[in-house]
């Protein structure tokens, strides 16, 4: 093959490496995935700094100075959910069935940084064809709090334009959602169980508090964007009690909401301090607002942007047949770059059907079109 197109086997031995490193976060422990991405890229000819965020965590940023121009980064993230339970193999060991690539992370997003470190080695290896400087910059801590990613690009001096790996079936998505998940602790009385009138109990209170979280919910689904669908609030977990034959005095509950872009995340805190309120006065719900976990917000690029223009027809020359563009329903790392006054999107191979999810998979078939998509993309941004 070329110096310009994809080495399948290169590209499918690097993910088969990502995935082998355990990053499940918590506690995420990126700091080994990021040595190794930047010992590979620099025998590629970047210039490579593994930068630590946090103890066991850390970013790979791999750079190639190739003459005036603008600074172009392709992003993605080093870390995944947990692995949970029904594998039918080794979910750190990558296995390939029917043209489909299994492991935690291959789909989201160690797929998505194999496939932007191959397209890196092509741009290495072609650089007559383009001019302005490349970075890779892969981020530790995407899943939770997107502690990598602040850290990246709060970098000087800025990147011009940004191209986020997610899995998006390698169609071109210009919006992505925002995410609040708060810990809600709803207080009770202790008592013996033997005399509950003695007490008040914190699990049946957070019911009733769950109830309320449900219209809400009902509420926010009739709030609609056009690329990423309609806003949402899921409650994700609830944990309370101490003892078999004890009233439980404190009841945890954890929500996941939503945020449309255009929509403030201090609206949707606002909103909750508001439900808490009218829980406690209306329905007696001793409940507050503990901590929030997670804030990240929404991001949405233009249409007349000149990325998005490039990445549409780089993604329609390879074959991406797929109504663009498109949003994504969850959170990502776009938003801490638009921050800084960076212009992305996001694109990816596999599908956000497979991610979080027992033995997901990536199609092999997608990397290697990835690959060729992130190349031409960055050749359209960096000009000759």
């Amino acid at each position: 093959m070329s110096d310009s197109s994809p080495e399948p086997g290169r590209l499918v031995g690097l993910l088969a490496r990502l995935v082998a490193f355990d990053t499940q976060n918590p506690p995420g422990q990126e700091t080994a995935a990021a040595t190794m991405l930047a010992e590979d890229l620099r025998g590629a000819g970047f210039a490579t700094e593994v930068r630590p965020v946090a103890p066991g965590r850390a970013n790979v940023i791999a750079r190639i100075d190739n003459g005036p121009g603008p600074i172009f980064a392709l992003n993605s993230h080093l870390d995944t959910v947990p692995v949970g339970t029904g594998w039918s193999s080794d979910p750190f060991r990558l296995v390939e069935r029917d043209g489909r690539l299994h492991g935690r992370g291959a789909c989201d997003a160690k797929g998505q940084v194999a496939a932007m470190a191959e397209a890196g080695r092509l741009l290495a290896a072609t650089r007559t064809t383009w001019r302005g400087t490349l970075v890779l910059a892969f981020v530790a801590d995407e899943e939770i709090n997107g502690t990598g990613a602040k850290a990246a690009a709060a970098g000087i001096p800025r990147y011009d334009w940004v191209v986020i790996g997610e899995p998006t079936r390698n169609a071109v998505y210009a919006a992505h959602k925002g995410c609040l998940r708060p810990i809600i602790h709803v207080r009770g009385r202790a008592a013996h169980s033997g005399r509950p009138e003695l007490g008040r109990n914190a699990i049946t209170a957070a019911a009733r508090l769950v109830h309320l979280l449900d219209a809400r919910d009902a509420m926010l689904r009739r709030r609609h964007h056009p690329l990423v669908g309609h806003a949402s609030l899921t409650v994700a977990r609830i944990a309370g009690g101490i003892a078999d034959n004890v009233v439980p005095d404190l009841c945890e509950v954890v929500y996941d909401e939503r945020v449309l872009p255009g929509e403030r995340l201090e609206t949707a805190l606002d909103d909750l301090h508001t439900l808490l309120r009218h829980a406690r006065e209306e329905h007696g719900i001793d409940a507050a607002l503990a901590e929030v976990r997670t804030a990240a917000g929404s991001a949405e690029t233009l249409p007349d942007s000149p990325l998005l223009h490039a990445a549409l027809a780089a993604a329609a020359r390879h074959g991406v047949a797929l109504p663009q563009p498109g949003g994504l329903t969850g959170g990502c790392d776009l938003v801490h770059f638009h921050a800084t006054g960076s212009v992305g999107l996001i694109l990816g191979p596999g599908s956000l059907d497979q991610a979080h999810q027992p033995d997901e998979f990536v199609p092999k078939d997608d990397l290697i079109q990835a690959a060729l998509i992130y190349r031409d993309i960055a050749r359209a941004m960096l000009p000759a």
